[in-house]
């Protein structure tokens, strides 16, 4: 299923995406892929979210790490082509434009939580959390796009807070 999803923003950024200006947007898809990555190295030991596969793509994918390389590789890239691509000039549509990623997102790990069971929650995460992490980001992602270094200096707080609300263990 993960696969099929990755496939499915792939044909999406490849319809809708802003492929004649991918550079204006790689150091975006950068900033995301490092805050996964930071993600994945404080939180090893302790996920909040595990992504895992179905029985039919274990062989393909057996474990989070390999899963989260796809989605870092195929689905990030993908949104952000189409997200920042297609950024609305109105502030109204901009506001809907934020809030439609942010559904999306947010039903997509929804489906996968309690249907699909392609991913669990951890050391006290919710899907409502995931709402409003997904909310973070894609404010941050235009942020970022916009104003790089405000991003990355507003990333820091939000990472203390995340680190420090859900008692991440620092080894």
């Amino acid at each position: 299923m993960h696969l099929l999803f990755n496939a499915i923003f792939l044909i999406a950024a490849i319809i809708w995406g802003d492929w004649r200006n991918w550079r204006k947007y790689y150091s975006t898809i950068l900033f995301i892929w490092f805050g996964d990555l930071l993600y994945n190295f404080l939180c090893y030991d302790y996920k909040m979210w595990e992504y895992k596969e179905s029985i039919f793509g274990l062989a393909v994918m057996p474990n989070h790490t390999i899963i989260t390389l796809l989605i870092m590789f195929i689905s990030y890239p993908s949104s952000i082509l189409i997200f920042l691509g297609r950024f609305p000039e109105k502030k109204l549509n901009m506001g809907l434009w934020i809030i439609f990623w942010v559904s999306l997102f947010s039903l997509i790990e929804y489906i996968n939580l309690h249907f699909l069971n392609l991913i669990t929650h951890h050391n006290g995460w919710t899907i409502g959390w995931s709402v409003f992490f997904n909310a973070i980001i894609f404010v941050m992602l235009r942020l970022h796009y916009k104003y790089p270094t405000v991003a990355l200096i507003t990333s820091i707080p939000i990472i203390f807070f995340f680190v420090i609300y859900f008692h991440v263990p620092i080894r």
